[in-house]
């Protein structure tokens, strides 16, 4: 689904061509909504289109699909992927294609576990590669300006912070049927690393995030957004709270519906210095607030233009050339390019998407044990808490391991 946006953003790039596509569905509709038709012929057909576009003939069929994606990281002519695949296929099509030479542009959230983003770290820095995580609101200049409102102290001292996300869809309830798989999706190969499971349409497709299997619902979606604002908001890129609890207002679907995520979710945190960290359902849209001794401020997709701020002289604050100036990137995959040519981290770098996705992925564990959990952020671990920590990694199904 996320194709929509990546891979027109690429195709405009001056100085890539797009030379391959791949997807286990061959094209259907069905994905965010009933009338999107995609999959690896689709694409292929969006890319020939718009090089026969700048062709004198008018006509292009240099964009190769698969439906593997091993195939591509075969050819020596590809120098980048963009991975733009369910949650539980990230680290390991991360990790093969840093073994391949290939730099990677992965789609939020980076990971399904804490361990696979471990995993992932590790193969981008051994093999020198490249990550940008697919965390676009980096690159947006309102952003930007909020974030270094609240480094430079226009609010004062930070107290609490929140991360506002969307509920899930309503889904089929009690009682759903299998379905039998489709005539050009390969079903097994979609599964993947996660466990077997008989097959629906709002298995897959845009609602796979509805599902543990593959992804950690609203949490690591809007939030993986919404919390990744704070981090850099904060510099706490490197870190993360040291404490993630539940908190009432959790709705669980019902026993027996085919989804497994929270449909709606409440959670908090705390930092080592104090600041509270809430991560909350809240329509419409998602955001992130930040509250200090002197005022807020805050970002909300319904309102992509301008921060909001608790007064005037707050949002309109200069910040002044010795002040904090974060980095600018008003392209996130013109960033990525750079990147790839200057060899330097992009502004969404490998790590600090580990980062982002462990906060999403304790909060979603401290929701589902329904107790506290104290996290240590250097080891990376929940602090003598052995069922927690079982959790942090999950088995792959064979014949796929990292």
């Amino acid at each position: 689904n996320q194709s929509r946006v990546d891979l027109p953003n690429m195709l405009r790039q001056p100085d890539a061509q797009v030379v391959a596509v791949c997807d286990v569905n061959r094209g259907s509709n069905g994905y965010a909504r009933p009338e999107h038709f995609l999959g690896r012929e689709p694409a292929q057909n969006t890319v020939n289109a718009h090089y026969a576009e700048k062709n004198r003939s008018g006509r292009f069929e240099g964009c190769d699909s698969y439906s593997d994606f091993r195939d591509v990281l075969a050819r020596d002519d590809v120098d980048a992927v963009m991975i733009v695949l369910p949650d539980q296929w990230h680290a390991l099509a991360t990790v093969k294609a840093c073994q391949a030479g290939k730099d990677v542009y992965c789609q939020k959230p980076m990971s399904l576990t804490i361990h696979d983003g471990q995993q992932m770290v590790k193969a981008v820095r051994a093999h020198r590669r490249v990550l940008q995580t697919g965390s676009q609101y980096r690159s947006n200049p309102v952003v930007r300006r909020l974030c270094e409102l609240v480094r430079n102290g226009r609010i004062g001292k930070v107290t609490r912070v929140v991360s506002i996300i969307n509920g899930s869809d309503a889904g089929p309830g009690p009682g759903w049927k299998e379905m039998p798989v489709p005539d050009g999706f390969d079903y097994d190969m979609w599964l993947g690393p996660a466990p077997n499971a008989p097959y629906h349409i709002d298995r897959c497709l845009y609602r796979f995030r509805f599902h543990l299997d593959y992804s950690g619902g609203q949490v690591t979606n809007t939030g993986a957004h919404s919390t990744d604002i704070v981090q850099w908001a904060l510099g706490t890129d490197g870190t993360g709270p040291v404490e993630f609890e539940h908190q009432p207002g959790i709705i669980w679907p019902p026993q027996g519906h085919l989804y497994t995520t929270a449909m709606k979710s409440h959670f908090r945190a705390r930092y080592a210095n104090g600041v509270e960290f809430v991560c909350r359902t809240q329509e419409p849209g998602f955001g992130a607030r930040f509250e200090g001794t002197e005022g807020w401020v805050q970002f909300t997709v319904s309102n992509l233009r301008e921060i909001e701020a608790s007064s005037d002289a707050i949002k309109n604050a200069v910040i002044g050339p010795d002040e904090i100036r974060l980095p600018v990137s008003n392209d996130h995959y013109r960033n990525f390019l750079d990147s790839v040519k200057s060899r330097q981290d992009p502004i969404e770098p490998v790590e600090v998407g580990h980062r982002t996705a462990s906060i999403c992925h304790l909060g979603n564990m401290a929701m589902r044990l329904r107790r506290k959990l104290t996290w240590d952020p250097d080891k990376e671990e929940c602090v003598d808490d052995a069922e927690a920590n079982r959790m942090l990694q999950r088995t792959y199904r064979q014949p796929w391991q990292i």
